[in-house]
């Protein structure tokens, strides 16, 4: 099979490095990719938001199946595009990429299948917001809020308003100066919920849902968990927080009834639908959906699959996941990203890592890329997470040793990383 694996990321990284793996991949290529990429896949400089080169590309390139890796192309439909042209496309679209492409509709979502989640409402202007946070914080004595864009702003949307004050200046940023775009143009305000998050990944074949492994990530950018929120830091699978009857409680209150209230909708849904859970002394609750794999759970997933991925894909794709199977290794993998200085603001670009080499010389360690490319014989970073360096184990402690143990080898001044990455399961000992 001829595979185009669409993205430029640590997560189209992993699915490259898994897929190029397969024995039914004769040809892979990636758009437009990056440094780490071009080791597995051909790299051509295309857009993954350009579904008109794309879609011509694959028609010169025989194309068999598009394997679509970020949330933006398959908000925008370009999965629609490419099976409308013939083409075959892993990931939903764009009627059912709503569940992350919009937080108002996933809510709304929610509340009309009874699916567990935080209190909610919506606001379309900064006026109504604000006397929503005063009402809500007279009420509640002054708990937290959470205050989220509605639209995709790159994980960035976010925010965790401990105090009236930080609440109004969350609706000033997104509604008034406009921090987010379009994106911030209308809010959804939360109730802050207590627990433990954890990321729950199943594929979806539009009627029938396979869980896969599940994982812990990082979203602030310092360590303790403070500072601003990313894109995340690092991530490790399993989650010891993810019990067999919590994953089992996850798939009967929230993926089976996402999927079936999906279809009863007219949206069926067919990809990854990623579940972003809390954990909380009532049961788990979603905090949100994505409908693509995580970046960086991708990498430790990648890292504990043991069957081929390809014919997962392929069977999402067709409507055949009913009696599918996937195999995991007993292994835990952990992944520390580094960032360039300056991340989640304006990162600085441009300045050469080296010592990849060293840093990948233990089997158990890949090293995926994020944000880099290749000038002149050079790897220089070209983004703000660059690399994700990722281990195995036989426990996440072991993992944990073995990443940090590679990033120390590498030697990349203008790059920091967090270095308690795992440190919610390794408390749990």
């Amino acid at each position: 099979m001829r595979i185009l694996v669409i993205g430029s990321g640590g997560r189209e990284h992993a699915l490259c490095w898994a897929i190029a793996a397969s024995p039914l991949c004769d040809k892979l290529f990636c758009a437009p990719g990056n440094a780490g990429i071009a080791g597995e896949a051909e790299c051509v400089p295309i857009a993954a938001t350009d579904a008109a080169r794309i879609e011509q590309f694959c028609r010169a390139e025989r194309i068999d199946f598009v394997v679509v890796g970020p949330e933006q192309p398959l908000v925008d439909g370009l999965v629609d595009r490419l099976e409308a042209a013939g083409i075959a496309a892993f990931g939903p679209g764009r009627a059912a990429a709503a569940l992350e492409g919009s937080k108002g509709f996933a809510k709304d979502f929610c509340a009309r299948h009874g699916i567990p989640t935080a209190a909610y409402r919506r606001f379309g202007d900064a006026e109504g917001a604000r006397a929503y946070v005063d009402e809500t914080h007279r009420r509640s004595g002054g708990a937290p809020l959470v205050i989220k864009a509605d639209g995709l702003a790159a994980g960035k949307g976010v925010t965790i308003a401990r105090s009236r004050g930080e609440a109004h200046a969350a609706v000033e940023a997104a509604m008034v100066d406009g921090r987010f775009g379009a994106a911030g143009a209308e809010l959804v305000i939360e109730e802050f919920l207590e627990g433990e998050e954890a990321s729950f990944f199943a594929l979806v074949d539009g009627a029938h849902a396979l869980a896969l492994a599940g994982a812990q990530d990082h979203k602030a950018v310092g360590e303790g968990d403070t500072g601003a929120n990313t894109g995340g830091m690092g991530a490790y699978s399993p989650a010891p927080c993810l019990t067999p009857v919590i994953e089992a409680e996850v798939m009967a209150r929230i993926i089976r009834p996402t999927v079936a209230g999906m279809a009863a909708e007219g949206r069926p849904f067919k990809g990854v639908l990623f579940a972003g859970l809390m954990l909380t002394d009532s049961g788990p609750k979603l905090i949100e959906y994505n409908v693509r794999f995580g970046d960086p759970e991708c990498q430790v997933l990648m890292m504990r699959l043991k069957s081929d991925l390809l014919p997962a894909l392929l069977a999402a794709r067709d409507g055949v996941l009913r009696d599918f199977d996937l195999r995991w290794r007993a292994e835990a993998a952990l992944c520390v990203v580094m960032a360039a200085k300056g991340y989640p603001g304006e990162p600085l670009k441009g300045t050469e890592i080296r010592g990849l080499g060293d840093a990948a010389h233990d089997d158990a360690v890949t090293i995926f890329h994020a944000g880099t490319r290749a000038a002149g014989g050079r790897i220089l970073a070209d983004g703000g997470r660059v690399l994700g360096v990722t281990a195995l184990g036989r426990d996440v402690a072991e993992a944990q040793r073995r990443a940090y143990a590679a990033v120390d080898r590498i030697r990349w001044p203008e790059g920091f990383c967090r270095r308690d990455i795992g440190w919610r399961a390794l408390r749990r000992g």
